[in-house]
């Protein structure tokens, strides 16, 4: 069947909901139990809206699924009314990021009102990735993962809660909100270091700490991989530690080709990703006189 024929059959369903939700304010349906007409609708605007995703037609699902969950609301069922508001905001999401986030708002206020945090962490996440791509605000998008991790962490979900800050802390370096930045990676560092799985990561946040104290000043980087090294010795012997060392070096002579050519060797290795080319651009621009790329 095409879309079009899809969407009539779409439109069909919405008019019979509609229809069922008027028949059951009327008054003999007061007196013969008219909630048995709303739960026939509320099941009528979902069949509705999934004809609208099959036609693509993402508004009119988005509005479908939004129908039933107010339905739901008044019949009392909280946990079928937040499930439709989050399917109203995956089909928004195709067409209409601020009206998804709406949809998944009220689903998010639904589920923190029956205690499931873990299920209003998850879209919190959702709102934030909505912002990282779609609406480009950044700022929201570390509210909302900073709101995520909180429940998650509540619910003793420590790795997930980390994900989140992980999230925080690279959007707030480059935000050039170092110090928010500097206290993430450190705490996460010292949680991953006690950890025998997690150990070998410990020095990667190490290492994008002590870069983001580099953006503040050069003394603060010096003292903190000190107090890294005391704390985590594995992170003398890493790579990432012989490097802030040769920057710092570098940077202390004024010399951008050692600073350079450091970069260049660490990069033959590891590859440099967008924020660590980011950081260490704007590290490299505190040496005087210096208008040259990176690389």
């Amino acid at each position: 069947m095409d879309n079009s024929g899809k969407e009539a059959e779409a439109m069909a369903l919405l008019a019979e909901a509609e229809r069922k939700v008027k028949n059951s304010q009327s008054f003999f349906a007061g007196l013969f139990g008219g909630s048995s007409k709303v739960e026939e609708a509320c099941e009528i605007y979902a069949r509705a809206a999934n004809m609208f995703k099959m036609a693509k037609n993402w508004s009119a699902a988005g509005n479908a699924f939004c129908q039933a969950a107010q339905l739901h609301l008044q019949l009392q069922s909280k946990h079928d009314a937040a499930t439709c508001f989050v399917d109203a905001g995956n089909a928004f999401k195709k067409a209409d990021p601020q009206e998804a986030i709406n949809c998944l708002m009220r689903a998010i206020e639904i589920y923190t009102d029956m205690g499931r945090f873990t299920i209003a962490a998850k879209h919190h996440i959702s709102i934030a990735e909505i912002y990282e791509t779609e609406l480009v605000d950044i700022e929201k998008a570390i509210a909302h993962y900073e709101q995520s991790a909180d429940y998650y962490k509540g619910e003793e979900s420590n790795s997930s809660a980390n994900k989140c800050l992980l999230k925080v802390a690279g959007y707030a370096a480059q935000l050039e909100q170092y110090q928010k930045a500097i206290d993430i990676y450190e705490q996460v560092g010292t949680n991953a270091m006690d950890s025998p799985l997690l150990k070998y990561s410990a020095k990667d946040y190490f290492f994008k700490a002590a870069l983001c104290h580099f953006c503040i000043d050069m003394l603060n980087a010096k003292l903190a991989v000190q107090k890294y090294e005391e704390l985590f010795p594995a992170f003398s012997d890493s790579r990432e530690c012989k490097l802030v060392k040769k920057l710092l070096e570098a940077h202390e002579e004024q010399n951008v080709d050692s600073y350079t050519e450091a970069v260049k060797e660490y990069d033959t290795i590891s590859r440099l990703d967008q924020w660590l080319t980011t950081m260490l651009l704007r590290i490299k621009k505190t040496i005087q006189g210096d208008e040259e790329d990176l690389r």
